[in-house]
C-alpha cells in the first residue's frame, strides 16, 4: 500500500513532506493529508500552498500560524523556488523555452490557455530525451502560481503529462508530474529540498536510466529571468 507522504525535513516552524501521489490535499472524500500527517506527525499543522491530487512530491506545512502566514506570503510574492519534473510521450513544440498566456476553464474541471497576457501563468522548461526510453523527461520552473498551470503548459506544447487523461494523455498508472525541489529564504536562512519521484514505473526507468543526473540542483542551472511586464494605465 502507498504511504500518504514520507518526511524530508522537520523544522521548528514548518515541515516538508513528499507528498504520494493520488493523495487529496483537503479533506474531501475523508481526511486530507494535512490531516494525515498532522494525526501522524502528532503536532498542529497550517497549509501554506497545495499540489494536486495527482501530482506528488514536496510540499511545504507550516507549524504555526505565524509561521503560516510568513510563508504564505513568500509564495504570493513568488519569493519561493519551484521546480516540477514531468514526463511526455507526446512531441513537444519545442525541447526547452517560455510558456506564456492567460487561463480560462474549459471542459471537464479543465484549464486552457490563452494568447492573452493580462495576468499570465508563466512557466520556464528545459526538457531531455533518451535512446532507449520512450518518452522524454521536463524540468519546469513556474513563475506564477495558477491552477494546473504546469499540466496546461505541457498540453499546450502538444506534450500532455503521461497519464494526464483530463488533458488528453495516454492512460498510465499515474499521472507522471512531482513537484522535484524548493528553494527559499525564510528568517534569514536559506532552505534547498530535492526530491526524487518514488512512484510510477515511468519515473523508476528514467532513475535507473540515470535521468536526472544534469538537474540533481535545477537551481544551478541557468535559468532566465521574468519581469512582470507593466501595466499601462489609459
Amino acid at each position: 500500500m502507498t504511504r500518504s507522504f514520507s518526511v524530508v525535513d522537520e523544522q521548528h516552524d514548518f515541515v516538508v513532506l513528499d507528498k504520494a501521489p493520488g493523495i487529496s490535499f483537503h479533506s474531501d472524500d475523508g481526511p486530507g493529508l494535512a490531516a494525515i500527517a498532522a494525526k501522524t506527525l502528532g503536532y498542529e499543522l497550517f497549509p501554506v500552498h497545495r499540489l494536486d491530487k495527482v501530482t506528488s512530491g514536496l510540499i511545504i506545512l507550516a507549524r504555526s500560524s505565524s509561521a503560516a502566514a510568513e510563508l504564505t506570503a513568500l509564495f504570493t510574492l513568488h519569493q519561493v523556488e519551484k521546480y516540477y519534473l514531468a514526463l511526455s510521450t507526446g512531441r513537444a513544440a519545442k525541447k526547452q523555452g517560455w510558456v506564456k498566456g492567460d487561463m480560462a476553464p474549459a471542459r471537464r474541471s479543465a484549464w486552457k490557455l490563452l494568447t492573452s497576457l493580462h495576468n499570465p501563468a508563466v512557466t520556464y522548461f528545459v526538457s531531455q530525451g533518451y535512446d532507449e526510453l520512450p518518452f522524454r523527461a521536463y524540468l519546469l520552473k513556474p513563475f506564477s502560481g495558477k491552477t494546473h498551470q504546469i499540466r496546461v503548459a505541457m498540453k499546450s506544447l502538444g506534450a500532455p503529462i503521461s497519464g494526464d487523461v483530463l488533458y488528453q494523455a495516454e492512460m498510465a498508472d499515474r499521472v507522471y508530474l512531482h513537484a522535484y525541489a524548493l528553494q527559499f529564504t525564510v528568517s534569514g536562512q536559506q532552505y534547498r529540498y530535492v526530491a526524487a519521484p518514488q512512484y510510477g514505473d515511468k519515473f523508476q526507468q528514467l532513475i535507473q536510466h540515470n535521468g536526472l543526473s544534469e538537474w540533481l540542483l535545477p537551481w544551478q542551472l541557468n535559468w532566465p529571468q521574468y519581469r512582470q511586464p507593466k501595466q499601462v494605465r489609459n
